[in-house]
């Protein structure tokens, strides 16, 4: 097998910063969001339960540099961000890493005292499903 140039272990290597912004709370989220398709800046603020327009515009610039999103804008105060084969790629892994963790859940919530009353809402589902965030 033909050897990594890259290793996200080593604190120099590039890809350890990029591995930091598509794992980062807001970036992976916003990814998973935009994996379905394009979307305008309120739409994802929807989706993605909890982010801040500062913290969205911020996610979606680091994201948009990285090579994973792109912003168009079709029209007058019209933008539309959607994912670039890359971006899909990661996102891709990601909505995977969330499947995982729902799949899991269940016995994290069993060994947690009270969680029956911190349990999310909306029961979500795959993370295929818009819906990530609480409407």
């Amino acid at each position: 097998m033909k050897p990594m140039p890259f290793n996200v272990f080593d604190a120099r290597c590039t890809s350890r910063e990029v591995l930091d912004h598509v794992m980062s709370r807001w970036g992976a989220l916003t990814l998973v969001a935009l994996r379905p398709g394009e979307l305008r800046f309120a739409e994802i603020a929807r989706a993605v339960g909890g982010i801040s327009d500062r913290m969205l515009s911020q996610t979606l610039k680091i994201l948009e540099a990285d090579g994973f999103v792109t912003r168009t804008a079709p029209g007058v105060r019209h933008v539309e961000y959607g994912v670039t084969a890359d971006g899909a790629r990661v996102a891709d892994a990601l909505a995977g890493l969330i499947d995982a963790v729902y799949g899991v859940m269940p016995h994290v919530m069993e060994g947690r005292p009270g969680a029956a009353s911190s349990v999310g809402a909306g029961g979500h589902g795959r993370a295929e499903h818009r819906e990530m965030g609480p409407e």
